[in-house]
């Protein structure tokens, strides 16, 4: 089997004994050869979080993981210090039909056992994963029925988000009233749209209007002054660009506890 040998030090790393990168690589070659592995390269990164992915040594190992079999590290921690990459890779690497081994954990994907090791880390995993996902609908979940602040994400348009509250950003505010205004006149969604960009007015994004956009505007609560969250309306902290009867004539009443 081809090997592919990473080996890696952050800043940190670098004045501890045994880590460095020429002894991780003499040990890895060693282990290599106990395996009767033969090392296609050895992919050196120096300085370099583990925490993340965007190390260049990492990334041309992995665009040219078609030139190797097994990917071999002295220690799991040396290829990544976050579980959610981790688990990211091996699934790249099972798709391709790649090897992981790890000399120190005795980690070989290989083997029965090292599949079966791999199975369980997945799982777990994934359990953690949904689980941090349920406790975070919980929680915005009783934000929206016992708080009243904005749980979206991102800018909406007419404010900008800061601080953990949504601020009024007037020129937006405006352009809001008008969409609310050349509405009740009668006018098509794609019709404003076409008048927005005809005078040149960009969406939040800085592109073109759409009438999925100017959608979007007419029948969000928010700029009535309310919050929605997983079926839920609630007043909101923020200030309000149109009034509710405004909303309302457009959406039908909001049923929010006053």
């Amino acid at each position: 089997m081809r090997a592919a040998l990473y080996v890696r030090v952050s800043t940190d790393d670098q004045a501890k004994e045994g880590f460095s990168l020429d002894a991780q690589t003499k040990r890895l070659e060693a282990y290599c050869r106990v395996k009767e592995w033969t090392v296609h390269e050895v992919y050196r990164d120096e300085g370099c979080s583990g925490r993340n992915i965007d190390r260049p040594e990492y990334k041309r190992m992995m665009a040219e993981s078609n030139d190797w079999d097994v990917l071999v590290v002295l220690k799991l921690d040396r290829i990544h210090r976050n579980s959610l990459n981790f688990i990211l890779m091996m699934d790249e690497l099972k798709r391709k039909g790649k090897v992981f081994s790890s000399a120190h954990e005795k980690f070989d994907t290989s083997t029965a056992m090292g599949r079966f090791v791999m199975d369980t880390f997945q799982r777990i995993a994934q359990l953690e994963s949904e689980q941090m996902g349920e406790r975070v609908k919980l929680g915005m979940t009783r934000k929206a029925k016992f708080g009243t602040g904005y749980m979206g994400s991102g800018h909406p348009y007419g404010y900008v988000y800061e601080g953990g509250s949504l601020t009024l950003v007037e020129y937006e505010a405006e352009v809001v009233r008008d969409i609310y205004s050349m509405h009740s006149e009668g006018r098509s969604l794609r019709s404003i749209a076409g008048a927005l960009n005809d005078s040149e007015i960009p969406s939040k994004k800085g592109g073109k209007w759409s009438g999925q956009s100017v959608s979007k505007i007419l029948h969000n609560p928010l700029y009535a002054g309310y919050i929605k969250w997983d079926g839920a309306v609630r007043c909101g902290e923020h200030t309000a660009i149109i009034g509710r009867d405004v909303f309302e004539s457009i959406n039908g009443p909001i049923e929010a506890p006053q």
